[in-house]
């Protein structure tokens, strides 16, 4: 519901602001719903908070899901783990944030007064934040830029924030794994990486890497893109981080720096990488398709991908079986066993 409703005003200050300075009266009050709209939102969050805050043990990182500004349950999740570690650093990076109504670290910004850095390539999408009251209640810069490998580094130092960094979030739908890759010298407590659920869980592939990358460019089903949940893997552990989990969608993978993670020790029994269900691939005309399961695999086996281990280019279909026994168990059950058959 309130989902809904923040998405109908958000529609509704697009039109107001297009009107020009004889609608000042009506955006005036679209923006009184919208502080609402936040407060509310925020209520409903804090009261999850302090269920999940009381959680000293779990069996996956699932149970601690909740969403409130989120795509899926990160919200929930980094709630658990910011109550769950002693961080020292209370400022956040996030890339790929649209207007920053869905995000990974908007609710922590909220609850919790944490200072951020968001990145979008859309120009408009962070207009809208910086007129929004969000904006100026809390300490957060938000820059327009099209992230790359070569230009990454400087936004975040330009912004004073490569240094002691608490959480960093890359949700890019493309490069995510080659900007990883080149933020060696940057060492957050947390890391929030999104990964490719297609691509399976047996092999560390990532898309070719390619600055002007364009997730439905690259593929109209809008499926090739980001990196496989083990070329994430592999690249985190390599740097000192421990793997913790992701979301029960399969989408976000959450680590957490070595040097921390005694903090966690015993308190979460199977730290699971989950397969996706969600259908939200296209079809060549742009409509979405709806296709399921190792059908969303199938089309784009004929593509090329970087194979993280070998260096070289490989056909994906190549590679051979991308799914494990517990993936493909899993995919063919209904959300409420997924648990069950992991």
């Amino acid at each position: 519901m309130l989902r809904k409703l923040r998405k109908s005003i958000d529609r509704a200050s697009q039109l107001v602001a297009d009107l020009g300075g004889s609608a000042i009266s009506c955006m005036a009050k679209i923006r009184q719903l919208d502080d609402k709209w936040e407060r509310n939102a925020c209520l409903f969050g804090r009261l999850a908070a302090f269920q999940v805050q009381r959680m000293e043990e779990i069996d996956t990182l699932a149970d601690v899901e909740f969403q409130v500004f989120s795509q899926f349950g990160e919200d929930g999740i980094i709630e658990w783990l910011v109550s769950s570690l002693n961080l020292q650093n209370r400022t956040f990076v996030e890339f790929g944030v649209e207007n920053y109504l869905e995000a990974n670290t908007r609710f922590l910004l909220l609850n919790r007064n944490w200072t951020g850095l968001v990145f979008d390539g859309d120009a408009g999408n962070m207009n809208v934040l910086r007129s929004s009251a969000t904006y100026w209640r809390n300490d957060i810069q938000a820059h327009a830029a099209f992230i790359t490998a070569e230009n990454i580094q400087q936004l975040i130092e330009q912004n004073g924030f490569f240094g002691p960094l608490g959480i960093l979030s890359i949700d890019l739908d493309g490069n995510d794994y080659w900007i990883l890759k080149a933020l060696g010298g940057l060492r957050p407590d947390i890391l929030v990486l999104e990964c490719n659920p297609v691509f399976g869980d047996r092999h560390a592939v990532t898309v070719p890497y390619d600055a002007k990358f364009e997730r439905f460019r690259s593929h109209y089903s809008g499926l090739l893109f980001g990196a496989s949940i083990a070329a994430l893997r592999e690249l985190a552990e390599g740097r000192g981080y421990e793997f913790l989990g992701t979301c029960m969608n399969g989408l976000n993978a959450f680590f957490v720096r070595a040097d921390l993670a005694p903090q966690l020790a015993g308190r979460i029994k199977r730290r699971i990488a989950w397969p996706a269900i969600h259908r939200d691939s296209r079809d060549p005309a742009g409509r979405l398709s709806y296709v399921r399961g190792r059908e969303r695999f199938d089309l784009i086996a004929g593509c090329m991908v970087h194979c993280c281990r070998s260096g070289r280019m490989v056909r994906l279909g190549d590679l051979g079986e991308p799914y494990s026994a517990e993936w493909l168990r899993a995919m063919a059950l209904p959300r409420d066993l997924l648990q069950a058959a992991a």
